[in-house]
């Protein structure tokens, strides 16, 4: 009769195996958010690393506290090396944010627009709007017919870096709830959700300021450089 423990210290060889098989691949945003590392992954083979995706918030990319409910979600697109690239699919906004702004005595309503931005990518954008009572039927489709018509008027003279770039900043929300004054006063605007449908031409262009170059002279030596940075 085979010893009992035999399978089991077998089976527990073959996932030391599989794991000793796997390289970490260092996942970077796109151009758009200056490829600032973001996460790694774990990977036997870097075909399989293509196609995954990554949600950080604004925050974990800028240090903007302010920013901490809006999530952005990645997708890799390629591998070099050991560096996994990736390209924006979209963004969300975190659930307790939400929560927060549709407290009781307000009225929400959502709305869905698809638009094709000036660099000829696909995206849709949900929007929330937040009253302070409750909006008449007619003044929620005047609402929704303005929100339309201005996304669509905005993706042909904008593009998806401007665009997104619009929607981080707030910017986006308050021109929208601007165009809404024409049929009703409305408190805010949130752009909850975003999805990239169908990509463009090229890679949007980044829409975070570049690192500034630290001075020759205010560089310090490496040998004062702090023993837990270096690598």
């Amino acid at each position: 009769m085979a010893p009992a423990k035999k399978p089991k210290s077998s089976a527990g060889r073959k996932v030391k195996d599989k794991w000793k098989a796997k390289e970490w691949y260092k996942i970077h945003a796109p151009r758009m958010f200056n490829e600032s590392e973001i996460g790694e992954t774990p990977s036997a083979d870097p075909e399989y690393v293509i196609g995954r995706t990554v949600e950080v918030t604004v925050q974990d990319l800028t240090g903007d506290f302010s920013k901490m409910h809006i999530k952005l979600k990645f997708k890799v697109a390629s591998v070099d090396g050991y560096d996994a690239k990736t390209v924006f699919v979209g963004h969300d906004l975190t659930s307790d944010y939400v929560r927060r702004l549709t407290r009781r005595r307000k009225t929400k309503t959502d709305h869905v627009v698809d638009i094709v931005t000036k660099d000829g990518f696909e995206y849709r954008i949900k929007t929330m709007s937040i009253a302070e009572r409750r909006i008449q039927s007619s003044q929620e489709e005047g609402m929704r017919a303005v929100i339309g018509e201005t996304l669509v008027q905005i993706g042909k003279e904008k593009t998806l870096s401007e665009i997104v770039k619009d929607i981080v900043s707030g910017d986006l929300a308050k021109d929208l709830a601007k165009a809404c004054r024409v049929v009703i006063p409305i408190k805010r605007i949130e752009i909850r959700k975003s999805e990239v449908l169908k990509a463009g031409e090229g890679e949007p262009e980044s829409i975070l300021p570049a690192a500034e170059p630290v001075a020759e002279e205010e560089a310090p030596a490496e040998e004062e450089a702090p023993a837990a940075e270096a690598e």
